[in-house]
């Protein structure tokens, strides 16, 4: 932070709670950024805003940088109407269920709507969240939990959640299970574009697991 204590430089917002200071730098408004792509990737297939946005993203040499390339060059050659048809098949199939559910309950103990589910809305109750409600899964989806991890970064909710409550909730809810299921997403036989965004989020959750990990 720049300047005396009474001062903030421009890319950063702080945010008070009982006497404590929250500062929001770059690196968080870019983080809570792909955790809410991510989700809404999710969530439902992109609309040609979201393909836009994926599009234009930027590249570098880093194994991440590559990732991102990798996906605005499939997302640049594919239609809307091909990546809807990969979502459905992706995560619904054709009735029976598709290549990858991403539930927290059923990636750690094989059951849907099970303990991890009664424990993540007993966090969420404890943080003040509900359900957003964008479809009728359960809040244990991935792109929820997301959803959830970016608005305590971007403090959009009420109140807002310390970086040491952001961090028991991620090695909860995100570390114990999801780099897993984008490495399935990444690796399924009917994604495309969304095999590109598989490998960002598997990256992008191993980069945050080492960051919270470093986090005093």
């Amino acid at each position: 932070m720049a300047g005396n204590a009474n001062t903030t430089s421009v890319d950063e917002e702080v945010h008070m709670q009982n006497n404590n200071i929250y500062v929001q730098n770059a690196d968080d408004i870019l983080r809570a950024s792909y955790y809410a792509l991510l989700s809404r990737l999710l969530i439902q297939p992109p609309d040609q805003n979201t393909l836009d946005i994926l599009k234009n993203m930027g590249t570098d040499n880093t194994d991440f940088g590559t990732a991102l390339g990798k996906a605005s060059q499939v997302a640049t050659n594919i239609s809307i109407q091909t990546v809807h048809e990969e979502y459905s098949t992706l995560f619904y199939g054709f009735g029976a269920g598709g290549e990858v559910q991403p539930y927290e309950s059923l990636y750690l103990t094989g059951l849907l709507y099970d303990k991890p589910l009664a424990l993540l809305r007993n966090d969420m109750a404890e943080l003040g969240l509900e359900h957003s409600r964008h479809n009728n899964e359960p809040e244990d989806h991935a792109g929820y939990i997301l959803e959830m991890m970016h608005g305590m970064i971007s403090n959009t909710f009420s109140s807002p959640v310390s970086p040491d409550r952001q961090k028991k909730f991620f090695q909860s809810h995100v570390a114990s299970w999801m780099e897993k299921v984008f490495e399935d997403i990444e690796n399924a036989e009917s994604a495309h574009l969304y095999s590109a965004i598989g490998t960002i989020g598997r990256l992008f959750i191993k980069i945050e697991t080492e960051l919270f990990d470093m986090a005093a």
